[in-house]
């Protein structure tokens, strides 16, 4: 790959307490090659499993990669280069930053240590803080998983687990935030979302459930800043789901399953309900828990996730009816490695 133009590029944190990226660059077939690693300059909390889904975000434009430590309570800013990254600032964001998001040069970062939400505006020197713009969440113990931005930034999104509920911001023209709004999840500790592309449709994943076999996922339509449930705790007959993607078409749905090595594929159908596509469109080892954050590159052909207790990046070839086709895996990560994003 060396001699050849990289395609894309896969980035994931080691969340170690030298904390730092591993990069892969991927060639036009998804094969990877390890470079780096990047140190982030700050502070992992050495603990598999970390409990969140966006603590490695690209920029839209794809020029930055942002990445929280954890344990040192700041953000990483990198310049992403062909053939690595440059650090380029930490920013302090507040205790446990666990989620980033960006739109168009604002980024929010959901902090879990005191959970809240924060503003920034990124430029090509940092991270800047925006006057007035963030807000605590619903409650002490909401216990947040994730935040995220509707795809027309007129809306942020944060998952509670700790109080079952999904709260949204209206995102106004200054960067700042208006009037919290709060919706009881449909089923119990609501975890990793995607939006459809047109921003119609909210599914949200319902993780950590007691018995065996239970995952599931929701739908919501989201109109003029409202949420309203839709398809309700569709279950895959897998465990503890907890991250989701949504393909480009804004059809196919991929949720990894934890504690079983499954990839589920739902699909959306009119009207933001929701249905189950294939129970197990992607494995690790059936049975083997591990599987963990997931991204899709940006043209939608190939999915990455991270299999964090085995120590490896798998991936799969996207098909054009959305199964999926694996294509390799590859070591050289910690098992405390967290975080993905694909290009």
């Amino acid at each position: 790959m060396k001699d050849a133009m990289m395609a894309g590029a896969i980035y994931v944190q080691t969340n170690e307490p030298d904390n730092a990226v591993i990069a892969y660059g991927r060639d036009a077939s998804g094969m990877l090659e390890r470079m780096g690693p990047y140190p982030t300059g700050g502070s992992g909390d050495a603990v598999p499993h970390l409990t969140s889904q966006g603590s490695v975000a690209l920029s839209g434009d794809g020029r930055f990669l942002l990445v929280s430590n954890v344990a040192s309570d700041d953000v990483s800013v990198f310049a992403v280069r062909e053939d690595g990254l440059d650090l380029v600032r930490r920013t302090p964001t507040g205790p446990g930053p666990k989620s980033i998001a960006e739109r168009d040069g604002l980024v929010y970062v959901l902090a879990a240590g005191k959970p809240r939400v924060a503003g920034f505006r990124l430029t090509d020197a940092e991270l800047e803080p925006i006057p007035g713009a963030g807000s605590m969440l619903s409650a002490a113990n909401a216990d947040p998983a994730q935040v995220g931005f509707s795809p027309d930034g007129s809306l942020l999104v944060v998952t509670e687990r700790g109080t079952d509920s999904i709260v949204s911001f209206p995102v106004m023209a200054d960067g700042r935030l208006g009037e919290m709004r709060v919706v009881p999840s449909s089923g119990p500790t609501p975890y990793g979302f995607a939006f459809t592309p047109e921003g119609s449709t909210l599914v949200v994943t319902e993780a950590f459930r007691a018995e065996k076999g239970a995952a599931a996922a929701s739908s919501y339509r989201v109109s003029m800043g409202e949420i309203v449930p839709v398809t309700r705790s569709l279950g895959n007959g897998r465990s503890e789901i907890c991250w989701a993607v949504v393909g480009p078409d804004g059809r196919s749905v991929y949720t990894t399953n934890f504690a079983d090595g499954a990839v589920s594929r739902y699909v959306v159908r009119q009207g933001a309900s929701l249905t189950l596509g294939e129970v197990a469109a992607g494995l690790t080892e059936d049975g083997r828990p591990g599987l963990r954050d997931e991204d899709l590159t940006r043209d939608g052909r190939f999915l990455y996730a991270i299999d964090a207790d085995a120590g490896r990046i798998v991936g799969w070839a996207v098909g054009t009816d959305g199964s999926l086709t694996p294509i390799g895996d590859w070591d050289g990560v910690p098992v405390t490695v967290a975080g993905l994003a694909a290009r």
